[in-house]
């Protein structure tokens, strides 16, 4: 399916002609009614007033931590339900991940896209299992995946019947505590006739830190989300949230809310003159 095949499948998806840079946005966890419902309608603001179609971005659970006391969420039937009135609430499609088989029918019920972790994204079943669903199914590339080998995961959905697959560049690993962003990936995998989403926030993290806390380089987002609007990407991800300090998951590597206009701004004018 193309970029804009794929898109208009998503009924809830706004402001897209197929042209635009679409978005996925949102906390990196949902932490609680309130908080995500607040980011969540500033998103919506936003990508109102600067004519993004936006997709809510929140993780009901998290299942790849690092440290056996880090949060992995408030519950999963709380996390489903508030996720659903943020759709209701402010008509947003909604991507969350998947990280068992056994989710995906009651997960399938609330979202539009599901989303693989990159570091499941060998995982044959899983991307099946997605795909059965009939919902868009969004790969993460895997930090030691090649951007070429992405394909034979895309085609483990599309051989069940599936043809709704996105591919989202988060990095590569250099190193044990860096990951580097190959632009050269984001041709090779568009190739694949998948949309490629960038993920900005994700790809500047830095892993296996002594803390057993991943740490990042959250002053470069909107530098590479920049990077990504001149590499033609079909979108970019990034989370958000008021204060990332007191996340309670990624803090180091997201965008503070009150940063996301500027650059939502910025990048509008970038792909005007990209074009």
């Amino acid at each position: 399916m193309t970029k804009q095949e794929i898109f208009n499948s998503i009924a809830h998806l706004q402001h897209f002609t197929g042209k635009e840079l679409l978005l996925l946005a949102g906390p990196c966890v949902v932490e609680g009614r309130d908080i995500t419902l607040r980011i969540a309608e500033r998103l919506a603001e936003l990508c109102e007033k600067y004519q993004y179609p936006l997709v809510f971005k929140a993780s009901y659970r998290k299942a790849n931590r690092s440290r056996v006391d880090s949060f992995t969420g408030i519950g999963d039937e709380e996390a489903l339900r508030i996720l659903e009135e943020v759709k209701q609430s402010f008509s947003l499609p909604l991507i969350t991940d998947v990280h068992e088989i056994s989710e995906i029918e009651t997960v399938a019920l609330v979202v539009d896209i599901l989303q693989i972790p990159a570091f499941l994204c060998r995982q044959t079943e899983l991307l099946q299992a997605a795909g059965r669903s009939g919902r868009i199914v969004n790969i993460k590339k895997g930090q030691f995946v090649a951007p070429d080998a992405m394909r034979f995961a895309a085609d483990k959905v599309r051989r069940v019947g599936n043809e709704k697959v996105m591919l989202t560049e988060r990095g590569t690993m250099f190193g044990y505590t860096d990951l580097v962003v190959d632009f050269r990936g984001i041709p090779v995998m568009q190739a694949t006739g998948c949309p490629v989403i960038l993920d900005v926030t994700h790809s500047l993290q830095e892993p296996n830190q002594t803390s057993g806390v991943t740490g990042g380089r959250p002053a470069l987002i909107e530098y590479m989300a920049r990077l990504g609007v001149v590499a033609r990407v079909d979108g970019l991800f990034f989370e958000t949230h008021p204060e990332p300090a007191k996340a309670l998951s990624d803090g180091a590597n997201m965008l503070p809310l009150d940063r996301v206009e500027g650059m939502l701004r910025e990048l509008k004018k970038l792909s005007a003159l990209n074009a």
